[in-house]
């Protein structure tokens, strides 16, 4: 879905001279996702895309953030801090289990390439749902699984999957994964950003 269209002559503008304009008008100067139509009478429209928000929390953020970035039709991830009462929190201060916080990772996503449906399935699908507090050996509130919701239909959503999951008698135990509305999200020091990516990583070793 699209929310806007600019027509400009073709090639007489460049994407940084539409960011340099933006950042002159005093605009944020975060990269807005677009794409550029080129059409037969010598212009061109650029199309800005209707993006979307989830954060999900399912134990160590290493290994859930390369497993949401590799999607189709997901443009970028972060991972950091959500759901605590400390603001700005250090890795160091979310280790204490005492700020509240869960590890999460934040996923901007183009639902006209990939639905938010089909982002619960993978994070059902990545972790164990069943235990409170923990994923395998990472033991504490901020290894919780938890869904950040971002709308109403996130909501709607995220809880209709949790009751086909708890009913489907995949796991023995009853599912614990907390759904609530998305907090503060602070972003995580930047050597935990893309952290299996960098080390030529795809998972987490155990």
């Amino acid at each position: 879905m699209l929310f806007c269209q600019i027509r400009q002559p073709l090639a007489t503008r460049t994407l940084g001279q539409y960011q340099r304009k933006k950042e002159t008008e005093g605009a944020s100067q975060a990269v807005v996702p677009f794409r550029w139509l080129h059409r037969s009478d010598n212009h061109s429209t650029l199309l800005l895309m209707r993006t979307e928000k989830a954060t999900f929390g399912a134990g160590c953020f290493w290994g859930v953030e390369e497993t949401f970035r590799n999607l189709k039709g997901v443009l970028s991830t972060a991972v950091g801090y959500a759901g605590g009462t400390k603001e700005n929190p250090t890795y160091e201060d979310v280790c204490t289990d005492k700020t509240g916080h869960a590890e999460v990772v934040e996923v901007e996503f183009d639902p006209s390439q990939i639905a938010y449906d089909e982002l619960l399935d993978v994070f059902w699908s990545n972790h164990n749902p069943t235990t409170l507090n923990r994923q395998g050996p990472d033991v504490g509130t901020q290894y919780r699984s938890v869904i950040f919701y971002h709308s109403p239909e996130q909501k709607s959503a995220a809880e209709t999957s949790r009751e086909k999951i708890n009913m489907s008698g995949r796991f023995r135990r009853p599912v614990v994964t907390q759904i609530a509305p998305a907090p503060a999200f602070w972003r995580a020091e930047e050597y935990h950003q893309r952290y299996l990516q960098k080390r030529g990583q795809t998972h987490c070793a155990i």
